[in-house]
C-alpha cells in the first residue's frame, strides 16, 4: 500500500499518525487518514463510548493511545470494547437497567451519600451524584442507614468555603479569627483554661488524620501531669499548645516557620476546636510559659516513671547511648565526634535511656559533654535507682550474692572494668557491653547452636559460647561473665557482663538487640525534630563548669602530629629497600648512608620537639572552668526549655505511633510498612462531623490508595473506637472511620 502523506489540520488533535479529532460545530469529527469516518456531539457520553471501541477493533488505534489522549482510565476504555464485541453497537444506545430498592447502595455509596448529605445536598442531589434510584436513596435513610440533617443541624462547610471566610477575617482581627469575643477576653482578661473547644461540621481537614493518634497520644501521657507546668495565660491554653505540638510531630513539620509558612492556621484550627491555630510568635511565648523554671524537667521526669511502670516487666535491661545535635550557628560550642558524620563537630551531646525495643524512657543533655561514664555515674544510674520498678530489696541482695537489681546495657564507649567494678559494689548494678581489645581466639568446639527470640519477637539462631573471664588490672580487676558469638564469616564477636545470674542465651539476646535504639536514633532524626535546636538565644554559664583548657588542646594537637611524622619517618629509615641498600656492595650504599643520617637527624631534632611539648602538656591543666577560658574562647549556653519540651513531645508521639503499629495486623505487615502507612494517615484529609445531640465527634478518613491499607486502616479503627477517647475539654467521644472517595463507576 502507498502510505498517506500526513497533514496536521488547524485544530486537531491526534491520537496516532493516522487518526486525530477535531472539534466543530459543538461536534467531534474523526479524521482516519484525512478522511471524516465518525462524528458525534461534544456532550454524547454514549457514543463516544462506541467511537473509541470501534477504533480500538478496527485497528486504527491502540487502548494505550486513547487513554493518553482523552485522560480515561483503562478499566473504562476496557470495558467499552469488551461491550462492542460482546454486546454489540445497539447495547451503547440501550436505556439502561436500573434496580428498585435498598440493595443499589453499597457500602461506598452508604459513604459518599451521607458526606453529601451533610453538605445540605437534595435526595434528589445525592440520588443523581450516586446514580442510584431516589426511593433507594429514600429507602436508606427511613432504615437508619443514612442520616438526613434537620433544620437546626449545622451543614458541613467545605475546604473551598472556610478559605474565604478565613480570608475575609484578614479584614478585621486576622486571618481566621472569627471568634471575635473570645479573642477579645482573652487579650484583657484571664479565661483560666483558655478558649472553649467547639468543633463545627467540616469537610476536607487537611492532616485531620492526625487526630487518629490522638487515643494513643494520650494513653501515652501527652496530658497527663500538665499541672507541673507553666501556667498558660489568654486564648490558648496548655492542652492547645501540646496538641499543636502532637500534630507538627504526626505531621513531620519539624519547625514552628514550617507550620506557619506551609499550613492554613484556619485549617490547623479546626483540629483543635478553635477558630484558628497560634501564630509562630504566639507559640513561642506559649512555650515558655510552659517551660518556666524546671517545670518541663519535672513533667518528663513524672512521664518517665509511668513509663517504666507500664512496662516494668521488659524495664531490668535499660540502653544507654549518646546522640550529638550537630550546631550550625556563631556560638563557638565545645566540638565533639560525630560518628554518622565521621567528623569533629560543634553541638549539644544528648545521652538516651531506652527499652529494649527501642522506645526511649527519658535523656540527658549536656552541652559541655564529660563523657558517657560520667553521666552514668552522675546523672543516669541515680535516676535510675529512684525511678526502676520492681527492684530486689536489700534483703534479698544479701541473701543472693549474684543477684543484680538491673542491668545497663551500653557500647564500647562506657567499657571499662573500673566501673563495672564500682557499678557492681557500690550499687548491684549489672553492666553489659562489648568487650575491648580482644585478640585471643576461642576453640570452635565450645560454641552451641541455639534458638532465642528477641525482645521484638524476632525468632533467631545463634553459635554462643560462654566463659568466666577477669579483666581489668590492679585494684579494679573483675571477674565477668564473657558471651562469644560466633558470625558465618568465622568472626567471635565478644560481650562482658556483670550479670552473673543471667544465661549466655540471655545475656546475647539482650545485647545485640541494642540495634533498635541505633534504629530509634535513625528513625526519630528523620521523622521527628530530635536534631532540632529551637532557641537561637544565648545564655551565660554559671563558671564553674569544668571545660578542656585550649591551651591544652592545642599542645596535645601538635604533639599527636609530631607523633605522626616520627612514626612515617621511622618507617622509611625501616623499609626493605633501605636493608638492601646497608650493603656494602650495593651501589647506591653511599646515597643510601647519606640519606639515613638525615633521617637520623630528623628523627632526632622531632623527638626533642615532642619531649618539650610533652614537658608543657604536664605543667598545662587540661581542664579549666569556664570563667578561666579567654574572652576569645569562652562560648555560651543555648537555653534548653524549648528544646526539652519539643523531645518530650517527640518521644510520646513515638511511643504513640509505636502502639499504633502494635493494633494494626503484625501478621501480614511488618512494622516499617505499618509505619508507613501511619505516616500517610497522619496527613491524610478528613470530615469532623461533631453530634452534640449523641455526643460524637466522628473522624471520617479518607480512602487510602489501595484496598489492603484500608483492611489495615479497618482494624486500627476498631480498636481505636473501642478506646472510648473523649477529646479533650468536651463531652465528645470520638468516633473513627474511613470515608469513600466516591461512587464507582457501573459496568
Amino acid at each position: 500500500m502507498q502510505p498517506t502523506l500526513s497533514l496536521k489540520p488547524q485544530g486537531a488533535t491526534f491520537i496516532n499518525e493516522q487518526v486525530c479529532v477535531i472539534p466543530e460545530n459543538e461536534k467531534w469529527v474523526y479524521y482516519v487518514s484525512l478522511c471524516p469516518v465518525y462524528s458525534h456531539a461534544e456532550a454524547d457520553r454514549d457514543h463516544f463510548r462506541l467511537v473509541i471501541a470501534q477504533l480500538i477493533d478496527s485497528g486504527a488505534c491502540r487502548h494505550h493511545e486513547i487513554i493518553s489522549t482523552f485522560g480515561l482510565t483503562r478499566n473504562r476504555v476496557c470495558r467499552a470494547v469488551k461491550q462492542l464485541r460482546e454486546r454489540g453497537v445497539k447495547s451503547f444506545f440501550e436505556k439502561r437497567r436500573t434496580r428498585t430498592g435498598g440493595t443499589q447502595l453499597t457500602v461506598k455509596n452508604i459513604s459518599e451519600g451521607q458526606r453529601l448529605l451533610d453538605r445540605g445536598m437534595s435526595r434528589q442531589d445525592v440520588a443523581d451524584e450516586l446514580n442510584v434510584n431516589k426511593d433507594a436513596l429514600r429507602k436508606a435513610i427511613n432504615d437508619g442507614r443514612l442520616s438526613e440533617p434537620d433544620e437546626q443541624t449545622e451543614i458541613a462547610s467545605t475546604l473551598s468555603e472556610r478559605s474565604v471566610e478565613d480570608a475575609e477575617a484578614a479584614q478585621g482581627m486576622g486571618t481566621a479569627c472569627t471568634r471575635l469575643d473570645d479573642r477579645t477576653l482573652g487579650a484583657l482578661f484571664d479565661m483560666g483554661e483558655g478558649a472553649h473547644t467547639e468543633f463545627s461540621s467540616c469537610l476536607d481537614v487537611p492532616n485531620g488524620g492526625s487526630l487518629c493518634a490522638l487515643p494513643a497520644l494520650l494513653a501515652n501521657g501527652l496530658l497527663t501531669g500538665i499541672q507541673k507546668l507553666g501556667q498558660v495565660k489568654g486564648y490558648y491554653s496548655q492542652t492547645h499548645i501540646l496538641l499543636v505540638l502532637a500534630i507538627m510531630c504526626l505531621c513531620r513539620i519539624k519547625t514552628i516557620e514550617k507550620l506557619q509558612r506551609h499550613y492554613a492556621p484556619g485549617e490547623l484550627g479546626n483540629l483543635l476546636g478553635l477558630d484558628r491555630g497560634p501564630e509562630a510568635r504566639c507559640l513561642r511565648y506559649k512555650m515558655d510559659d510552659l517551660v518556666d523554671g524546671d517545670a518541663v524537667e519535672e513533667w518528663a521526669a513524672a512521664l518517665s516513671r509511668q513509663w517504666m511502670e507500664k512496662s516494668s516487666e521488659t524495664v531490668g535491661f535499660l540502653y544507654i547511648d549518646g546522640h550529638v545535635k550537630v550546631y550550625s550557628g556563631d556560638n563557638k560550642l565545645p566540638r565533639r565526634f560525630v560518628s554518622r558524620e565521621r567528623l569533629c563537630l560543634r553541638g549539644i551531646s544528648t545521652y538516651w535511656v531506652n527499652d529494649a525495643i527501642g522506645q526511649p524512657f527519658f535523656l540527658i543533655e549536656k552541652q559541655i559533654d564529660p563523657g558517657l561514664l560520667y553521666t552514668l555515674r552522675e546523672d543516669i544510674v541515680p535516676r535510675l535507682l529512684a525511678e526502676v520498678p520492681n527492684q530486689p530489696t536489700e534483703e534479698e541482695l544479701q541473701t543472693n550474692p549474684y543477684l543484680h537489681r538491673f542491668v545497663i546495657v551500653f557500647d564500647r564507649a562506657g567499657y571499662s572494668p573500673a566501673f563495672f567494678k564500682e557499678m557492681w559494689d557500690k550499687y548491684r548494678i549489672a553492666c553489659m557491653t562489648y568487650r575491648k581489645n580482644c585478640t585471643e581466639q576461642w576453640d570452635l568446639s565450645e560454641f552451641t547452636d541455639v534458638k532465642a527470640t528477641m525482645p521484638g519477637g524476632e525468632k533467631v539462631e545463634m553459635a554462643l559460647a560462654e566463659r568466666g573471664s577477669c579483666i581489668g588490672s590492679g585494684s579494679d580487676r573483675i571477674w565477668v561473665k564473657e558471651v562469644r558469638k560466633l558470625t558465618r564469616t568465622g568472626h567471635q564477636t565478644a560481650v562482658v557482663s556483670t550479670g552473673y545470674s543471667l544465661d549466655m542465651t540471655t545475656v546475647a539476646v539482650n545485647m545485640f538487640t541494642r540495634w533498635c535504639q541505633e534504629n530509634f536514633f535513625a528513625y526519630a532524626m528523620h521523622h521527628f525534630p530530635i536534631e532540632v535546636l529551637a532557641d537561637n538565644s544565648k545564655e551565660v554559664f554559671s563558671g564553674t563548669e569544668q571545660v578542656i583548657n585550649p591551651a591544652w588542646r592545642e599542645l596535645n594537637r601538635q604533639r599527636n602530629a609530631l607523633n605522626g611524622k616520627i612514626t612515617r619517618r621511622q618507617a622509611k629509615f625501616m623499609n626493605k629497600d633501605s636493608e638492601k641498600a646497608a650493603c656494602a656492595d650495593h651501589p647506591d650504599h653511599e646515597k643510601w648512608e647519606k640519606k639515613k643520617a638525615e633521617l637520623l637527624e630528623e628523627i632526632q631534632q622531632l623527638q626533642t620537639e615532642k619531649e618539650s611539648l610533652t614537658a608543657q602538656l604536664k605543667d598545662t591543666p587540661q581542664h579549666i572552668t569556664w570563667d578561666e577560658l579567654t574572652e576569645e574562647d569562652k562560648f555560651m549556653k543555648l537555653p534548653s526549655g524549648r528544646r526539652r519540651l519539643i523531645n518530650t513531645v517527640g518521644m510520646i508521639t513515638y511511643r504513640a505511633e509505636t502502639a499504633m503499629t502494635s493494633m494494626m495486623d503484625t501478621k501480614s505487615l511488618s512494622t516499617s510498612d505499618a509505619r508507613a502507612i501511619l505516616q500517610s494517615l497522619f496527613t491524610s484529609p478528613a470530615d469532623l462531623i461533631p453530634d452534640e445531640d449523641n455526643g460524637t465527634l466522628t473522624v471520617r478518613v479518607h480512602t487510602a490508595s489501595t484496598p489492603a491499607v484500608n483492611r489495615h486502616l479497618q482494624v486500627l479503627f476498631k480498636e481505636l473506637n473501642a478506646s472510648e477517647t473523649v477529646y479533650p475539654g468536651t463531652n465528645l467521644k470520638m468516633q473513627f472511620a474511613t470515608l469513600s472517595s466516591g461512587p464507582t463507576e457501573p459496568d
